[in-house]
């Protein structure tokens, strides 16, 4: 078994087609077929079945599919940490961030960040989820930095707060309340609300402050993502109190401030604790805590 078996062996897992699988992998279909059937041949088991013009995995392909993709994982990250040690302004940073930041905060940090260092080449690469992905990518060392909300429970990690949030109660502009330029959560306890989903780390500091407001929010719809969130409350299905994030500007919707209660929220920078970090991140890390 060799690490091109291993290469070929996750990318026709992924596709399902010997012909896309060799497009992808650059080789020839029978060179992809003999691959396979040697690993197949390795192992003493079949990995895959055909069905229709595709294949699938078997019960045993897909119990050595688990462990291929670890192994690749961690042969990435060695050969990311090697070739970072070979310079000081060059490399790769793995960046995770949540919906909210994607449209100004996250692009004009790493721009700013690029225009002050001209003399490094970095690639960075970006990935966007909820505070949870993030969180257990960090773990898992998929990503080198992240912004996201802050887990009290999470030890492995360390967070420091970077940016606060401004929390805004978002109506549609016809709304009953929409002639309102500040407003008291109390006021909003007789509308349907929008809420973020349980998996979002936003979650936890609204339902905090409706416990401070002393009333229960009459959830109509949950929904991970800012910008669809503002697109429901556009069509009156319900309000929703959010972050007040830039693509409200181009929505019907009308943002009133919040009056009571009053409440904190900080976007924290999260690194795994006693991780590796090779020039390149050090140096954007840096940037970010003197900005």
């Amino acid at each position: 078994m060799n690490l091109s078996q291993l290469y070929y062996f996750v990318t026709l897992a992924e596709t399902e087609h010997y012909s896309r699988a060799a497009e992808i992998l650059s080789i020839t279909q029978p060179s992809l077929s003999h691959a396979i059937a040697k690993l197949e041949e390795e192992l003493e088991t079949e990995l895959f079945e055909k069905r229709g013009r595709n294949v699938v995995l078997t019960k045993y392909g897909k119990v050595f599919l688990e462990h291929a993709r670890e192994s690749l994982q961690s042969l990435e990250v060695g050969i990311k940490k090697t070739k970072a040690l070979t310079g000081r302004n060059s490399g790769v940073i793995d960046l995770a961030y949540i919906y909210t930041l994607g449209l100004e905060f996250v692009p004009r940090l790493v721009r700013h960040f690029m225009e002050d260092n001209p003399q490094m080449d970095v690639q960075f690469r970006f990935t966007v989820g909820n505070t949870i992905e993030i969180i257990r990518g960090l773990k898992e060392e998929k990503y080198d930095v992240a912004f996201c909300s802050r887990k009290e429970e999470e030890k492995q990690l360390a967070f420091e707060p970077v940016a606060e949030e401004k929390l805004v109660v978002v109506v549609a502009k016809d709304h009953p309340l929409a002639g309102k330029d500040g407003i008291s959560l109390k006021e909003t306890a007789d509308y349907p609300q929008i809420f973020f989903t349980r998996s979002s780390g936003l979650r936890p500091t609204i339902v905090k402050m409706f416990d401070m407001a002393g009333i229960e929010p009459k959830i109509a719809y949950e929904i991970e993502e800012d910008s669809a969130m503002a697109g429901l409350v556009a069509g009156n299905f319900g309000i929703a109190v959010m972050p007040e994030v830039p693509v409200l500007k181009y929505l019907d919707v009308k943002t009133l401030n919040i009056t009571e209660p009053l409440i904190e929220r900080y976007i924290y920078m999260a690194q795994l604790k006693g991780q590796y970090q090779p020039p390149v991140l050090k140096k954007f890390l840096d940037y970010v805590q003197n900005q």
